[in-house]
């Protein structure tokens, strides 16, 4: 690696934007590739640290620099992510709370902690935003919302906003959606697999293949979601579209309905939003 010390020390020395990680794991990795990928921010500029380096190997991998210190990673960014487990923050917001300073940005990707909280836990100046990722970030789809604390202001927030569209739908929302964008995309996307493996097993039952099944489920999930975005249509009327009077489609729906597919839906999240509060409560 490239000796640390040749970084600058204040990141408002350089134009360039310097980034930070304080913890590794798979969704902090999502990110960083959509940056990568989108040339956002240069590999070199990206600094994570992780107790071990388990996680921290695919960074280096990257081209990104890696450590093990927390506090090097504030001292050696402006931007920075937190993205540890809910239940070690308080201590990591401690250990880096001396090195925050007024010129610092800091993202928590944290689930279940409020920015009141982390308002609470840095010193008061601190511009402190939150966002709610998606897994699908790792592959430049996911969708994302942000709320901004008190002190980040429309600089803040449309720095987070161009650096996070390279990672898919960006979108800065009130703090209270945050959890039902859990239910709804965070959670969402694994509804969508359990869809995805039925589509693909109903047809196996009919005599298809089950890994070509599998892809022509996935490639139909991938056109309609894009339909939706690039039309803006209502999805009740593309579904009308398919409906031709007396068709196959209109009997498949018949079936969908009696299983209450949209109530059973809807059900889950309300489940998954209600877990999330939970949660932020513990």
């Amino acid at each position: 690696g490239v000796a640390l010390g040749a970084w600058p020390r204040v990141a408002m020395e350089t134009s360039e934007l310097w980034v930070g990680f304080v913890g590794a794991g798979r969704m902090a990795g999502g990110l960083v590739r959509g940056l990568l990928q989108a040339g956002k921010v240069p590999a070199s500029n990206i600094l994570a640290s992780a107790p071990s380096d388990k996680n921290l190997a695919a960074w280096r991998e990257l081209g990104c620099r890696t450590t093990h210190c927390n506090l090097e990673v504030v001292h050696r960014s402006t931007l920075v992510f937190l993205a540890t487990k809910p239940h070690i923050l308080p201590g990591v917001l401690e250990e880096i709370r001396p090195a925050v300073g007024s010129h610092h940005i800091v993202v928590s990707l944290v689930a279940g902690v409020t920015i009141q909280t982390l308002q609470r836990l840095l010193p008061p100046w601190t511009k402190v935003l939150r966002i709610m990722p998606n897994l699908p970030c790792v592959v430049q789809a996911g969708a994302m919302v942000f709320s901004r604390g008190s002190n980040a202001g429309d600089e803040e927030a449309a720095l987070l906003k161009s650096l996070l569209s390279s990672c898919g739908l960006c979108e800065e929302v009130p703090e209270s959606y945050i959890d039902i964008h859990t239910g709804l995309s965070g959670s969402g996307v694994a509804y969508v697999y359990l869809f995805a493996e039925a589509l693909a097993e109903g047809a196996v039952k009919m005599g298809m293949p089950g890994a070509l099944a599998s892809r022509i489920a996935a490639q139909t999930l991938l056109g309609a979601a894009k339909m939706l975005l690039e039309t803006g249509e209502h999805p009740a009327k593309l579904r009308g579209d398919v409906c031709t009077p007396g068709g196959t489609t209109i009997y498949a729906l018949h079936q969908l309905e009696k299983g209450a597919l949209r109530a059973t839906v809807m059900d889950a999240v309300e489940a998954a939003t209600n877990r999330a509060c939970d949660m932020a409560k513990e």
